[in-house]
């Protein structure tokens, strides 16, 4: 059995190269919105279309079942299920990692570090491959049930310097990825100007989330410099949806021929 700290599932994206990295797609299920029968729809078309993640989680969770369908994907899939946690509650050593959120965009320092804190033994024991994450919530036209949780005022639609300053004290303060996300249900996505303005202050993978729900709205992010899309509450509606982005990430990823 391979020793999961080693997995290969974020460190192939070179954190120095940003301009030549492979894009990469993660499907986010959330517990509360899943079904046995559509985690087996959502399965068949990841595998067909080539996803390259699963993020399990949200930003509240009253289902239970989490540990069921993190088994459940595990039996049926090869996959990785990438944990995304709304607390230190839902630690999972059935996972091959976890999503170690910061959330620098707020100031509540419970998010910030309180959790990590009680968490950090069970983490420890758990022996789940951790990515240190600054998580920023930008304003995406409604209050999500992120912002609302978490007590914070997200970053301005329209502020990308803010972000950009945001992302690289985080960096400076040694975490790996940052994550851009506007929320469950947004009504816009992160905007490319925004995205476009963390690429040229940070080295680090960048993760967008929130708003997804058109083939253009994918490409855009991930032409203005996000490494990892991620989709969710749009293919909770419209699984094939997860056809459409695929090609789109094949797109980028062809690798032209030497002249």
């Amino acid at each position: 059995m391979p020793n999961r700290r080693n997995h290969p599932i974020f460190p192939t994206l070179n954190t120095q190269d940003t301009a030549n990295r492979p894009k990469r797609l993660a499907v986010l299920l959330d517990p509360d919105h899943l079904t046995v029968a559509r985690c087996q729809e959502i399965l068949t078309l990841s595998h067909r279309h080539e996803v390259d993640f699963f993020f399990m989680g949200g930003s509240l969770i009253s289902n239970p079942e989490q540990g069921s369908f993190v088994s459940y994907i595990k039996q049926h899939s090869s996959i990785p299920v990438i944990l995304f946690p709304s607390s230190g509650l839902y630690i999972d050593a059935q996972a091959d990692g976890m999503l170690l959120l910061s959330l620098i965009s707020g100031r509540n320092p419970d998010l910030l570090i309180g959790q990590h804190v009680a968490a950090a033994p069970l983490l420890k024991s758990s022996g789940l491959p951790l990515y240190p994450t600054g998580y920023m919530l930008i304003d995406s036209g409604r209050q999500t049930t992120a912002s609302y949780m978490s007590g914070t005022t997200p970053i301005p639609h329209d502020k990308p310097s803010i972000a950009a300053c945001t992302a690289l004290a985080g960096q400076m303060l040694g975490l790996q990825y940052m994550y851009l996300d506007g929320g469950s249900g947004a009504m816009y996505p992160v905007s490319a100007a925004m995205i476009q303005a963390v690429r040229q202050a940070v080295s680090v993978p960048i993760i967008v989330g929130g708003g997804v729900n058109t083939t253009e709205k994918a490409e855009a992010a991930w032409k203005a410099g996000a490494d990892i899309l991620v989709v969710g509450n749009h293919i909770e509606k419209s699984p094939q949806f997860i056809s459409e982005v695929s090609e789109v990430k094949q797109r980028f990823n062809v690798v032209l021929p030497q002249e």
